[in-house]
């Protein structure tokens, strides 16, 4: 099935250009030249949007009042926004991130560089219908769940576990987001020993899957395990995730660099720490992350 993408921008020649690429793509597209159609689609439609592309100044209401009001909507907040601007400072970008933006876009940007942005946030936006999907199958007795903990080693066993635990939270579809994220993390980078340069020639040549699989069928390697240990109190969700990697340095990533925003990963802690969790700590030598929730009493 298509994706469904809502185009924003009051230059018409912008619009159509980036509706002819888009479209070529695979993508169908809805097209509108001020914030206040913007809106008017959303509320009309907003679940059959995949991704907002959304140009940061336009009259009247600016990329940045859509954006804020996308966010302050339950049933839009996890809607990923693509701002786009001629403005690339770093202060620029830092604003729109904490504006609720998903990614960035300074023009004049390319063809490949847009699909690219434009593929990682469907992207997302799948993994989190996904997450909400396989959330509402679980039993509503996981909200009453005190403590658990699990081990395991694949991508298939962390999602099962994501979405087991999601259900003991409030929005347990945003909480698994950002859960699977940094188990992912855990797998890839901790207990594998693959880089973020490493994923980044993998995914480029398409051998990416073939070298997680192959590291994982390593007799040493491959029984590493990550252990995820939950507890839950009236007013907090805790959850802590271990691997059995050698760690890495976690201090940039307490701010995400705005030159990775158009890369094809790199988002997972961004995601975890803004979107999903409360609060973010990593502990030791970054093989250990505490995520915590809070919890209405």
């Amino acid at each position: 099935m298509a994706h469904t993408l809502l185009l924003v921008d009051d230059e018409p020649f912008n619009l159509e250009l980036m509706s002819e690429l888009l479209s070529e793509s695979g993508f169908d597209v809805v097209a509108v030249e001020s914030g206040e159609a913007a809106l008017q689609a959303l509320e009309q439609d907003g679940q059959h949007f995949s991704a907002v592309l959304l140009d940061k100044m336009m009259p009247g209401l600016s990329g940045f009042d859509v954006l804020r009001r996308i966010k302050a909507d339950p049933t839009l907040a996890f809607l990923p926004v693509i701002l786009q601007t001629a403005v690339g400072a770093a202060a620029s970008v830092q604003e729109g991130l904490a504006a609720g933006a998903f990614y960035y876009l300074t023009k004049p940007f390319s063809r490949d560089m847009l699909l690219a942005v434009v593929e990682a946030a469907v992207s997302h936006w799948d993994r989190y219908l996904h997450f909400r999907e396989l959330a509402h199958q679980q039993l509503d007795a996981l909200r009453h769940l005190s403590h658990a903990e699990f081990a395991f080693r694949t991508h298939r066993e962390a999602q099962s576990v994501t979405a087991l635990l999601a259900q003991a939270c409030p929005q347990p579809e945003r909480v698994a987001t950002g859960l699977f994220e940094l188990i992912v993390n855990a797998i890839e980078h901790g207990n594998l020993g693959l880089s973020y340069h490493d994923k980044t020639r993998l995914q480029a040549s398409g051998e990416w899957e073939q070298e997680v699989e192959r590291r994982l069928a390593d007799p040493a390697m491959g029984e590493r395990r990550v252990r995820v240990r939950y507890e839950a109190s009236t007013t907090l969700r805790r959850f802590w995730i271990e691997d059995e990697g050698e760690g890495f340095d976690w201090a940039p990533y307490q701010e995400i660099d705005p030159a990775s925003l158009i890369e094809s990963h790199g988002r997972g802690i961004l995601i975890a720490r803004r979107l999903s969790f409360d609060q973010l700590t990593y502990h030791g030598q970054g093989n250990q992350v505490e995520a915590l929730v809070q919890v209405a009493g």
